[in-house]
């Protein structure tokens, strides 16, 4: 039986700083394959990066392009070679196609793959529409008390996984944190479950550094004010990207320390190299995430997923969207496509392609 092909419609990034809504085809899944329904996506910085800016790096906007890669929605329809059965599983999605031959993949770290194609990531689409086809393995069932809003930010929490296992965390680590939006909060959060005895977060914002000490900090100071101390840290995470915090996270850490960079700011940084030097301290890069579904998952239940929302929208108000989550006063906002849907698509459900 086949799938009633019809059409979607999709939030289109056409160039910088203009999103238009269009019909697009709902596709067909592969063999491998299952179709999403889409019920919810996270508005990402990389999201806003590219809506302002047209670019991050060396991924540039040349062509219009979905956005949202912070996914989660309801399987309608398998591919030949899916079990019947996944049909209407509640699922998030860890958003990426990857050569399971290629070198990286096989040594286990898939998010290095040069060939890998991420949602939202030039020239390749993202889920900022009604249905997605994805590798039916990247399709996580998540539990039935877990919202669908909850699913979508399995995706930033995906990251702060990666980034506690990139930090070799110790008991009784010491952990400062530059910067207080979703990722920074998780990260801090998996910190005290890690066994952090201290976890300080900075922020210039009141209300981030407020809610920073709800989500497992023990102090949180303003970053305008008072700079990490010197020497005191074992473990230094940006999660900011902005080239003061990263200097003063790197001057704060112990000899041996450990600085992890996750936060987006620009191409190139100056870094005090002597105190890198000579205090022999790691510098470590954070991309994406390896593995990390299934904690991400079993950790959700501890966290807070659902209080980092402070904004939603439907699919026709994607702008709208995208300049919210550029506000200082919001942490994360989510798109419910659902929630203004009067797509001409129809999904024979049960069906498989």
């Amino acid at each position: 039986m086949g799938v009633a092909m019809r059409q979607q419609w999709a939030s289109v990034l056409v160039r910088s700083k203009e999103v238009v809504l269009e019909t697009r085809p709902i596709p067909n899944p592969d063999e491998d394959e299952v179709l999403v329904r889409v019920r919810a996506v996270g508005i990402c910085g990389s999201d806003l990066h590219y809506f302002k800016e047209g670019r991050i790096g060396d991924f540039v906007v040349e062509s219009p392009i979905v956005l949202g890669h912070e996914v989660s929605g309801e399987i309608v329809a398998v591919g030949a070679g899916v079990p019947a059965s996944r049909i209407g599983e509640r699922v998030s999605l860890e958003p990426q196609r990857t050569d399971p031959w290629s070198e990286q993949s096989r040594l286990g770290r898939y998010n290095l793959d040069p060939s890998i194609e991420f949602f939202a990531t030039p020239p390749y689409d993202g889920a900022l529409c009604e249905y997605v086809t994805i590798p039916s393995g990247s399709a996580f069932k998540v539990p039935d008390v877990m919202s669908f809003e909850e699913a979508a930010l399995l995706e930033p929490l995906a990251v702060a996984v990666a980034a506690i296992r990139h930090a070799n965390l110790r008991f009784g680590d010491r952990v400062a944190v530059a910067g207080a939006g979703p990722i920074g909060l998780l990260v801090a959060q998996l910190a005290a479950f890690g066994g952090a005895s201290e976890v300080v977060v900075s922020d210039p914002l009141a209300h981030a550094r407020a809610r920073a000490l709800r989500y497992g900090a023990t102090r949180a100071i303003d970053s305008l004010v008072e700079p990490f101390p010197e020497q005191e840290f074992d473990l230094f995470i940006d999660a900011s990207g902005v080239p003061a915090a990263i200097r003063g996270g790197i001057h704060s850490l112990r000899p041996r320390g450990c600085a992890l960079l996750l936060g987006m700011g620009p191409d190139t940084i100056e870094i005090p190299f002597s105190v890198v030097q000579v205090r022999e301290l790691r510098l470590q890069g954070v991309f994406r995430y390896a593995n990390a579904w299934p904690a991400a998952i079993d950790f959700a239940s501890r966290i807070d997923l659902a209080g980092l929302i402070t904004g939603r929208y439907g699919l026709r108000q994607v702008p709208e969207a995208l300049e919210a989550a550029a506000s200082a006063d919001q942490v994360k906002v989510v798109v419910l496509p659902e929630a203004d849907s009067d797509s001409e698509g129809e999904i024979e459900k049960g069906a498989q392609g």
